[in-house]
């Protein structure tokens, strides 16, 4: 342990960080080592218990009596951006567990008092100004094209989106929005938070690292990032119970992705 914490005292430079290629078969073996590690550590309450208060509070703000039934679907869609902050506990765990670390979820935790946390900090308030600048950016579209007084009722605004030449604007821009900032945050995170878990590393290097491989496996990381669409969308059917167990299993997948990706 004295040796691991030497050695994480040491600053890693993004010149030391090689990247390697992987291929669609390195995908599905990480999504199945990160199945083993869900089995191996299930963590089916404590996503509950993230999920279920997360989708409360925007049930909430309907009810408060600000209307943002327009933004329904852009603060749904947006969660995913968070994905990477909540799942830092999940990295940590897969890392523990293939060292034959202890698999306590007080030990998942411990990098709070280590070099990462700072680098971890900075990544999570980057990404949740990221998820802020999705929904202004969707209001700014929506009011652009219906202008500033909000829709009466959930009915009312299914009709105007799918029944007007409006609606469909509003379907097509935000879909291409959508997709740029999910690119933006696919780029910017997939192997950013794991590398400021594993190595020390500054948060401007763990970002880089990330673009640069996203950049270096272009096509496959578009394949991981429509799994992981499909992925989240069937577990958000059933009441969002099955997110309970695909968000665990996707956050300890991305670590062994994070793995196939970067060089010891």
């Amino acid at each position: 342990m004295a040796q691991e914490k030497s050695f994480r005292d040491v600053e890693v430079r993004l010149s030391e960080i090689g990247i390697r290629k992987i291929s669609v078969k390195d995908l599905w073996q990480a999504l199945k080592e990160g199945f083993d590690d869900f089995n191996a550590k299930p963590s089916f309450v404590a996503f509950l218990i993230v999920v279920y208060p997360l989708f409360a509070l925007l049930l909430t703000l309907f009810l408060v009596g600000e209307n943002l039934l327009h933004l329904a679907f852009p603060m749904v869609a947006g969660f995913t951006f968070l994905g990477p902050v909540v799942s830092v506990g999940l990295f940590e765990m897969s890392r523990r567990r293939e060292r034959g670390l202890d698999l306590s979820w007080r030990s998942a935790f411990d990098f709070v008092h280590s070099s990462s946390f700072a680098p971890i900090l900075a990544l999570s308030l980057a990404m949740m100004l990221l998820y802020v600048a999705w929904l202004f950016a969707a209001q700014f579209i929506y009011f652009g094209l219906f202008g500033a007084v909000p829709p009466d009722s959930i009915s009312d605004f299914v009709t105007q989106v799918l029944t007007t030449r409006r609606g469909g604007a509003l379907i097509f821009y935000g879909t291409v929005l959508g997709f740029l900032f999910a690119v933006a945050a696919l780029a910017i995170s997939v192997v950013a938070f794991p590398l400021a878990l594993d190595k020390p590393v500054t948060a401007i290097t763990a970002v880089c690292t990330s673009i640069k491989a996203v950049a270096s496996n272009t096509l496959v990381m578009a394949v991981w990032g429509l799994i992981v669409v499909v992925l989240l969308a069937a577990g958000s059917i059933l009441f969002l119970i099955g997110l309970a167990a695909v968000l665990p299993i996707l956050g300890h997948a991305t670590w062994h992705l994070y793995r196939k990706l970067v060089e010891p």
